[in-house]
């Protein structure tokens, strides 16, 4: 018998059963029967299994959602600890595949302790009953006794809890907002740390049948990733986005690619994803989204992502010379953005002229050696290509702006043309300052403490649109904000509120068929470890990174 012209078993008697039935048993039904000399085929039956299939009760209607967030945090360079280089490619491969899934994404790179905080803070508030929410963390990582902890890009070389970010108490409060779906994925190593004998003591959670939690790897051991090229997904996500995008449970999701990652031999017997759930009800990250009754959260929740993503938009300077320069901006993670520019106009008695950006606004990061460079890989962006941006018709100039979570006030900088007269040999300097306001993330202020989390009871949305996120100036702009000028990189979340609430502690001491991974097996570098590693990883026939203090 064959389904969708596949083998499905060998029949030997008049009859076939199928048990337990499921979406993924609908097709087109075949028959062959053969013997040494023929073959003969019978006619194909398409099978169909949805609402009405079934003469009982026992059909389950998909589930919905009133929304789908999702919060994605990479960090790579570590002050104080081993630098990583996969977290930036699969954060943005995530960010992608849950674009597609209609999630309403954020995606940050290189957090500190406080903008973790204010950042958990802020995805919070776009939680609200039946929404699915996802929380997808790269970087550094420990567990102790149950607890798993996230490592910001600050954390001191002998961290502690106090350093990082406790995992439980997010889930404590994302139950707090009456969640449809609670999805953890932490691809971090879960190692013990030995500067670290604190006992967590979170507060009581709820019943409430809707976790799933992905581990990278199992309790007590490391995760990797392959040292290729910067643009190498790390192990976990070369895996789960082969699968994500299947209409399956979010459970089955991730039982497929454990067995995936267990048929692969580099990570056989090194890494093991780790399933962790109480999901009682068939919910998929697939699942359609049906709007609440109440129009008036939706709706602010779509106009709280659309002010925290606007890009600036394009703008044309004219200089006394008769130059004219186009500014164009386009958005590749929620905290970072790629300036472009280009010279529309040139006088005809003007030989020669180029135009370039400096003098930024203190607090985002602009490597200057890599500012104003003619591709974007020259400029240090290396997910976007050109048809990210506008068609280019003639040569541009690109600048990275990364780390724009620490803007504190209204990005400017100056846009200073060299040119040449066909007359004389000295070259002409003309600048202009320009402001762009605060772009994308900035405008949530990540850099600020947060007040304490508050309760359900206290989140009502007159208090929201009196948060400093909407302020004068943002009322302002409502009703010119423009589709286009959003950020297509990421989508985002709430308005400003204020800090979190630091967790209570007691005894504080201190592609889908393919089995294997081929780009795995032939890599020639050695993989990356995400923590330190043990003496028995030291004992494997391959070489690991070997640093102290890289938990």
């Amino acid at each position: 018998m064959y389904i969708s012209y596949i083998p499905f078993s060998l029949v030997i008697c008049r009859t076939q059963s199928i048990p337990c039935i499921t979406t993924a048993d609908r097709g087109t039904y075949t028959c062959k029967v053969y013997n040494l000399y023929h073959e003969a085929w019978s006619d194909q039956v398409q099978v169909n299994i949805g609402p009405g299939s079934f003469s009982d009760a026992s059909w389950e209607a998909p589930k919905v959602a009133t929304d789908k967030v999702a919060l994605l945090i990479g960090n790579m360079n570590y002050l104080h600890h081993r630098q990583l280089r996969a977290p930036m490619a699969d954060v943005h491969e995530l960010t992608n595949h849950l674009r597609q899934l209609d999630f309403k994404v954020v995606s940050l790179l290189d957090l500190n302790w406080q903008e973790m905080h204010s950042a958990v803070t802020e995805f919070l508030l776009l939680l609200d009953r039946g929404v699915y929410g996802l929380l997808y963390f790269a970087g550094h990582g420990y567990e102790n006794y149950g607890n798993s902890f996230m490592v910001p890009i600050d954390a001191p070389a002998s961290y502690t809890f106090k350093h990082c970010l406790w995992v439980q108490d997010v889930l404590q409060r994302m139950q707090e907002r009456q969640t449809g779906l609670n999805v953890f994925l932490l691809d971090m190593c879960r190692k013990r740390n030995p500067n670290d004998e604190s006992i967590p003591q979170p507060g009581p959670l709820r019943v409430t049948a809707n976790i799933v939690f992905g581990y990278a790897t199992c309790v007590d051991a490391e995760a990797f990733e392959v040292n290729k090229d910067d643009l190498s997904n790390g192990i976990f996500m070369s895996f789960l986005k082969k699968r994500l995008m299947e209409p399956e449970k979010v459970t089955v999701i991730l039982d497929k690619v454990a067995e995936d990652m267990g048929r692969c031999e580099i990570t056989r017997g090194r890494q093991a994803l780790e399933l962790r759930s109480n999901l009682s009800e068939r919910r998929a990250l697939t699942d359609s989204i049906q709007a609440p009754a109440c129009q008036v959260t939706a709706s602010t929740r779509n106009l709280q992502w659309a002010i925290a993503h606007v890009l600036p938009e394009s703008c044309c300077l004219q200089f006394e010379c008769g130059v004219k320069v186009q500014l164009g901006f386009a958005a590749e993670f929620s905290n970072i953005m790629i300036i472009y520019s280009r010279i529309l106009e040139t006088p005809k008695d003007i030989l020669s002229c180029s135009a370039q950006l400096s003098d930024f606004t203190e607090g985002p990061e602009v490597d200057l050696k890599h500012s104003n460079q003619e591709s974007l890989r020259e400029a240090g962006s290396l997910l976007l290509s050109m048809d990210d941006l506008l068609p280019l018709e003639q040569p541009q100039l690109f600048t990275r702006i990364s780390a724009l979570q620490r803007l504190k006030k209204e990005l400017s900088f100056t846009v200073c043309i060299h040119y040449k007269y066909t007359n004389l040999d000295e070259e002409v300097l003309e600048e202009q300052r320009v402001s762009v306001g605060k772009p994308l993330v900035s405008k949530l202020n990540l850099h600020e403490p947060r007040l304490s989390h508050t309760s359900s009871s206290d989140r009502q949305i007159s208090s929201i649109m009196e948060s400093s996120s909407f302020s004068e100036s943002f009322r302002a702009n409502l009703p010119n904000l423009n589709p286009s000028s959003i950020g297509s990189a990421s989508t985002s979340w709430s308005c400003y509120q204020g800090p979190m609430e630091s967790p209570t502690f007691s005894s504080l001491k201190n592609e889908p068929e393919e089995t294997i991974c081929p780009e795995f097996l032939e890599a020639e570098e050695p993989l990356a470890i995400k923590s330190l590693p043990s003496a028995s990883s030291q004992e494997l026939p391959f070489k690991f990174s070997n640093l102290p203090n890289s938990i």
